[in-house]
């Protein structure tokens, strides 16, 4: 379990992003940050994965925590299984070596996450969403029970999306607790069992997905007029976010 306890960061020339937040990521549970950007959202996840010292509070973990970053290019060029394999690192001993079954274990990943053709790629010669899906796979391949992940579907296409988010429903049903970031609300409606909504340093809302994840909450969030509608798909009902683009106001007929 991961678990986040009144923690608050700040930035000196910008003062606090965010104080007093406090959750909990328990196994075989989706939590998933929601907010504008330059809310701290990043920053939030970072201090969560021990990246990054918050200023106050405490993060506290029972056991090792997977990361997956928004994918930013690279400077080294190494190939994309070598990247995977990068996630075995606990596996491997002080002074030892990547394993057969560390390799095994990255190109496994990879094929789940559909990657497998790309191993033999330079990283830097990769697609954003490649890059993107990569990282995802190194995350996998580290066997972590927790996994924290800024913005995993940057750059992807819809189908890729789906996919990451079919993936991660899996791992969440075989007792993965997962901590993620996002600028789709209809990716928490997907995945979420909890929300955090960051408005602001001192508006920051956790709870629920039921109880967070309103019109109301939403359209105060992102400042524009939203509505949630319900469709039917093929394994039952589900929900989509709709936001009136332009005018910012959306026909209530």
């Amino acid at each position: 379990m991961l678990e986040l306890t009144d923690l608050g960061h700040r930035y000196q020339e910008t003062g606090w992003l965010f104080r007093h937040v406090t959750l909990a990521v328990r196994p075989g549970s989706v939590t998933v940050v929601l907010g504008p950007n330059g809310r701290g959202k990043t920053t939030l996840v970072r201090c969560a994965a021990g990246l990054l010292n918050p200023e106050e509070g405490t993060v506290s973990h029972d056991g090792p925590i997977g990361f997956v970053p928004q994918a930013r290019g690279g400077a080294f060029a190494y190939r994309a299984v070598d990247m995977v394999v990068m996630g075995r690192v606990r596996q491997v001993s002080l002074f030892g070596t990547p394993s057969r079954d560390d390799r095994v274990a990255a190109l496994d990943a990879m094929d789940r996450i559909g990657v497998k053709h790309l191993a033999e790629r330079q990283f830097p010669t990769l697609s954003g969403g490649e890059q993107q899906l990569v990282l995802v796979a190194r995350a996998i391949a580290s066997e972590s029970p927790v996994l924290v992940l800024d913005e995993p579907t940057t750059g992807l296409d819809l189908h890729n999306q789906a996919q990451i988010l079919s993936l991660l429903r899996k791992l969440v049903a075989d007792g993965l607790g997962v901590l993620l970031t996002t600028h789709h609300p209809d990716h928490a409606l997907f995945l979420a069992d909890s929300v955090v909504l960051m408005g602001g340093p001192e508006d920051v809302a956790y709870g629920s997905a039921a109880e967070l994840l309103t019109e109301e909450a939403l359209s105060r969030l992102y400042d524009i007029d939203v509505r949630i509608v319900t469709y039917r798909a093929d394994d039952g009902e589900r929900q989509a976010v709709v936001t009136g683009y332009g005018s910012g106001e959306l026909d209530r007929r």
